[in-house]
Order: C-alpha cells, then structure tokens, then sequence
C-alpha cells in the first residue's frame, strides 16, 4: 500500500477540486470549439467564456469587462506593470514598489529600466508591512504605477491598500497589487480596495494552473504583451485557454460559497501548528505580522539547522512544505523577502513555509510536527554551532 503523504505546500498550488474538473472535461472532449469560430462549435465555449468571466468576475467585485484572463500569475504582473507603464512612457518613467514583492514584478519592474524607467523600492518593517507613507514619500510627478501586493506569499503579511490607494489617487497614479496569494484565503474586493489592476490566479483556489486573470478598472489602458487576434479587447491576444478558464469560473464560484468555512479552518490549523511548534522545538520564531497575516499561513525559523536539509528530511518522511518562494526554491537563495525585513539572522538558520487548507486535519498537523522534531532533533546533534549553544 502507498503511504499517504502530507500536503501542506497550498500556496505552491492547491488540487483541484473534483467539480471544477467536471465543469473542465466537456471543453476538452465535445465542446473543443475555438471561441473565435461563428460557426456552430465555437458558440458553447463562447457562452463559457463569458459565464466564468462572470464568476470572476464576482469572487473580487469587479465588473465582467474588467476582467482580462491570463495563463499565470506571473503573466498578469507583467501584463498589469508592463502595460500600463508601457502606455504612458512618453509621460510618466518611474514605478514605485515594495522591497517584497513577487519576483514576477520585481523583474518586471527590471525588464523596464531597459526603456528608461527609474525604480523606487519601498522598505518594509520587521513584520513585513509597508508604510502607506514611504510610499506617499516615495511618489514623483512621473509616477507611472505603483505596485505593492496585496498579501506576502512567504510571510502572509496583508497590507493596507486601501490607505496606500488613496495616496496614489491623489496624485493620479495607478495602483496594481499581486493578489494571487490573497485571493480565496481573504475576502477581496477591488472597490474597498481601490486598485486600478489586480492580478488573481485559479491555482491558488482550487483551479487549474494555466489560468489567471488580471482585473482592469474600467479606462484604465494597457500596451499589451502579445499582438495578434484581438482576443480579450486585444488586451491580451491568442486563444482561450477554455477549458482552464471554465474550471476557473467554477472554483470562483465554490471559492465564494465557502471562504468563511475556509478561512476558520485554516486559522484554527494554523493556530494549533505554531503552539506545536514552540512547544516542541526550542529556539524558533515566526515569520510575519502575528495579527494579520493570511490564514493557514506558518512561516517559521529554525535555528541551528539548515534549511535545505530540513525540507529534504521532511519530504523523504512524507511531508510536502516549502523552503521559500516556490518559484525561487530549485535556485536555494535566500529569501528575499526575509531579508528585506532583516529577518535572515546570523549563522545556521533553516526556514520552512507550511500553507494549510481545508482538506487538511489534526492529525496530519500533529503528524507533521513530531516529524519536524525528529529531523531537528537529528540535524542539530550534528550541528557543532548547537552543540556550542547549549554547552
């Protein structure tokens, strides 16, 4: 018999649940139609498009036509920096970030010095949370976009953008936030936000990878990316993703039936996770902003081992966590995001991410941390620098 593993990777990506396949698998056997086609096979996936458009639509309280989908996360970032920087370069050249952002708008951001845009990098404290008034300070007449996400994906710190929107409001500024962390683990809606694009992604809430959406306030203009057929308003070209885009409408649906249920699971499974931890390890501290974070989201650091070992050990025992980033980790740098809050520390410090969610239980979680202790327990007798600690 197989053992059964632990997944407690979520914010990597979660399982798809078992009705968004079946809304998916009629466009990938009979409806295959393209929805560009007038003919009788592209009307199914036409009508499909819009019904999810509408589902999305809904699950951030945005309008259908504000809706751009996309094949990632990372693609709507680009999409939403590049191309609403892009179409104002003759007259504004300078972004404003924050120093924890998503590699997909830090590079992004890079990619547009290229054009002669300058960057402004806003600091964060050591919870992770950025101040509404660094950016208010870091902001210039050639503010073309400002870019802050809306929950971190490594700490889980969520910032406040509405405060941050108003500054930049004020001065005329576009506002973007990376919500793909945050989008089914918290309420979100773009009017209480008052951002002017917001990128989500399927995987992150129980749909397919390979689908994603960038919310675009009505007005607000984009150089798009890709230059073809005029697809999505020529917003962001190429053929639909259909079947993707139709398993993503019907996770938003769920999503917004059950985020309280989902929500109050993964705080109290959180909660017992961290008291385990600290309880049974020594010499650990947590991650992030204790009083709002997102649910289900343990950031931990571990001293006197190392990080990789620790990850490895813990998948070689049958528990699937994350070292950092998921995007970054085959690379084994550090965080960037830690070290921005100056939170990497001094000498041996492992740092593992566990992300729970609702298929998770109790004894999965008890499970995990006394597998935890083991592996430390066994990496820190080899470890000269503990043995030194506690002589």
């Amino acid at each position: 018999m197989t053992k059964q593993r632990i997944y407690l990777d979520h914010i990597a990506g979660t399982p798809i649940k078992p009705e968004v396949l079946q809304a998916m698998l009629p466009f990938l056997e009979e409806h295959f139609g393209n929805p560009a086609s007038i003919h009788h096979h592209g009307e199914v996936p036409q009508d499909a498009l819009f019904r999810s458009r509408e589902q999305v639509a809904r699950l951030i309280g945005a309008e259908t036509e504000e809706i751009i989908f996309t094949s990632c996360g990372t693609e709507s970032n680009n999409l939403a920096l590049k191309g609403a920087a892009l179409n104002q370069i003759h007259e504004k050249k300078h972004l404003v970030i924050s120093s924890i952002e998503h590699y997909s708008v830090m590079y992004a951001a890079k990619a547009l010095e290229q054009f002669g845009f300058a960057i402004s990098l806003v600091p964060v404290d050591a919870l992770g949370r950025v101040d509404p008034d660094a950016v208010r300070g870091a902001l210039r007449p050639d503010t073309a976009v400002v870019s802050v996400m809306l929950a971190n994906n490594e700490v889980g710190t969520i910032q406040p953008l509405a405060e941050i929107a108003r500054c930049t409001r004020a001065g005329g500024i576009l506002l973007h936030t990376d919500a793909v962390a945050a989008t089914g683990r918290i309420p979100v809606n773009v009017g209480e936000l008052g951002v002017d694009l917001l990128s989500l992604s399927a995987n992150q809430f129980g749909g397919p990878k390979g689908a994603a959406a960038l919310f675009c306030r009505k007005g607000v203009q984009l150089w798009p990316l890709f230059h073809g057929g005029g697809q999505e308003d020529g917003r962001r070209t190429g053929t639909e993703n259909v079947a993707g885009i139709v398993g993503m409408g019907k996770a938003a649906e769920l999503t917004m039936a059950a985020l309280e249920e989902r929500t109050h699971t993964c705080h109290r499974l959180e909660k017992l996770l961290m008291r385990e931890i600290s309880d049974r390890i020594d010499e650990v501290r947590f991650n992030g902003d204790p009083n709002n974070h997102l649910p289900g989201l343990v950031n931990v650091s571990i001293s006197y081992v190392e990080g990789e070992a620790l990850l490895l050990h813990m998948d070689m025992r049958g528990i699937s966590v994350a070292g950092a980033s998921a995007c970054m980790s085959i690379t084994a740098k550090a965080s960037h995001v830690l070290e921005a809050m100056g939170a990497l520390g001094d000498g041996a410090i492992g740092t593992l991410l566990f992300t729970m969610d609702q298929e998770n239980t109790e004894e999965e979680i008890h499970k995990s941390v006394d597998t935890l202790s083991q592996v430390v327990t066994m990496l820190r007798a080899m470890s000269p620098l503990y043995g030194q600690h506690k002589a």
